[in-house]
């Protein structure tokens, strides 16, 4: 069974985590999309997920490397590859539609 949040250190940030709780579940989406599918996820399977803005999505990515989190290959599709153990990991938490939203 996967640890909760606060047992696996990805506590709130005012509580000295390593990254925020939203920081969180991209790189929980990095790492279970990366097991079912056999390759990292590009931005866009992120942006569908979490339903948010191709921006967004890219701004989140270059943040969590530029915070050590992942690594990124330059010039090449889905080269994400975690840097921390999944065990840190909060567990990936689905998003829900936004009202009017399918």
């Amino acid at each position: 069974m996967r640890k909760n949040a606060k047992e696996s250190g990805s506590k709130s940030k005012s509580q000295g985590s390593i990254f925020t709780a939203r920081q969180g579940q991209f790189l929980a989406f990095i790492h279970h999309y990366g097991i079912v599918m056999g390759v990292a996820p590009s931005e866009a399977d992120m942006q569908r997920f979490f339903r948010v803005s191709p921006p967004s999505v890219h701004s989140m990515v270059l943040m969590l490397e530029r915070r050590g989190f992942i690594h990124r290959t330059p010039y090449q599709a889905r080269s994400i590859t975690l840097l921390i153990p999944p065990e840190f990991l909060p567990i990936l938490e689905r998003t829900q539609p936004s009202p009017g939203q399918p």
